[in-house]
């Protein structure tokens, strides 16, 4: 039996990801019923949307006093979101709050892929989804509610 299999006995409902040559893994999503495109990232802590993009994903952005700071950066100004819905395939969580901040470093590296991302979704998501990767295959699997 594959893990596939076994996952989707389990409820876990399974995600095609893309890998891009870079070697970052994107994944479709809605947020607020919006679709866009993510970078699929585990070392991030929390799912960023670019605040450029605040409008089209209908995001109430809150005013903070927090910076972000991530692998090659230096600190970065940021927002907070009220509550939000996300949907990745048939996954789906009602009450979630995201950061938004600047992405225009990421858009400019991923330019060199062809490829332009709203954000990057992060290990809050696969926590709150019990995610599973399978990098061999390209698969990303998120519980299902029971």
């Amino acid at each position: 039996m594959n893990l596939k299999k076994i996952l989707k006995d389990k409820g876990y409902q399974v995600v095609k990801l893309k890998t891009i040559p870079s070697g970052h893994h994107l994944i479709k999503a809605k947020i607020n019923g919006k679709k866009g495109k993510f970078i699929l990232d585990t070392g991030a802590s929390n799912t960023v949307i670019a605040q450029s993009k605040a409008k089209k994903f209908q995001l109430k952005l809150k005013d903070t006093e927090h910076k972000a700071a991530g692998a090659g950066t230096t600190e970065i100004d940021i927002n907070t979101t009220g509550k939000n819905s996300l949907e990745i395939g048939r996954w789906k969580i009602k009450k979630i709050r995201f950061v938004t901040m600047d992405l225009q470093h990421i858009n400019q590296a991923m330019a060199l892929f062809d490829t332009k991302v709203d954000g990057i979704i992060g290990a809050d998501v696969l926590h709150a989804g019990k995610g599973i990767i399978q990098y061999d295959k390209d698969l990303l699997f998120l519980k299902l509610e029971d």
